[in-house]
């Protein structure tokens, strides 16, 4: 039986309140420390070929990897900082991704990975519209990472688009690391079992133990 794709779309903030105690630093080594364990949870299941790519938001949004990257041969270039918090800018063109096409037709659904620390700086609500708008964006299994207290978990909550679920929470490297390993395994696991029906994909926990340091620092 021939795989299906299976698309993970990161979805990180990159804005100036990233580089403040180093939490874009521990976020690129989160992400790269994460790849073998991503690799291994997508080989569990043949039936599944997971793609990976990246965007990155600040002053605007750009792909950070524009294509869809095999999971085998998915390396991590690092991210950097600049400027502001345009989350609306990385909804829409993860929104214009999971149109039909380039979405395959017989695609698993995708998972939408977001990490923010701070507040959007502009129209975020019509970006999340256009995720919505899409057949793949309503399929798609959504988890967040709410970095410090000054993140909008808020906003991120209705990112996930269920009421039942929160976003993770980061105060610390560890808690970050563990955030971004849980985002890496067990949603990727989630998302790429084949299902009978799968037009609406089962719902992941959120809950993840984290070991919480003696002091947060964010």
């Amino acid at each position: 039986m021939a795989s299906r794709p299976a698309h993970f779309i990161w979805m990180l903030d990159c804005s100036g309140s990233m580089g403040v105690n180093g939490k874009i630093g521990e976020l690129n080594f989160a992400i790269r420390e994460a790849i073998p364990e991503m690799q291994q949870a997508a080989q569990s299941n043949p039936a599944a070929s997971l793609l990976v790519r990246a965007i990155s938001f600040a002053s605007d949004a750009s792909w950070h990897i524009q294509e869809p990257t095999p999971v085998d041969r998915f390396t991590w270039d690092d991210v950097h900082t600049y400027g502001a918090t345009d989350m609306g800018a990385a909804f829409r063109m993860a929104a214009a991704a999971l149109q039909t096409p380039p979405m395959p037709q017989r695609a698993l659904p995708p998972v939408l990975a977001l990490v923010s620390d701070g507040q959007p700086t502009d129209d975020w609500r019509s970006g999340l519209r256009a995720i919505d708008d899409t057949p793949w964006g309503k399929r798609a299994v959504r988890v967040a990472v709410a970095i410090g207290d000054d993140a909008d978990k808020s906003m991120l909550k209705e990112f996930l688009g269920n009421p039942e679920l929160e976003p993770l929470l980061a105060k610390n490297p560890r808690q970050l690391a563990a955030a971004i390993r849980w985002m890496s395994t067990a949603v990727v696991k989630e998302a790429s079992a084949p299902k009978i029906e799968d037009a609406t994909p089962a719902n992941v926990s959120p809950v993840v133990p984290l070991t919480k340091d003696e002091t947060d620092i964010w």
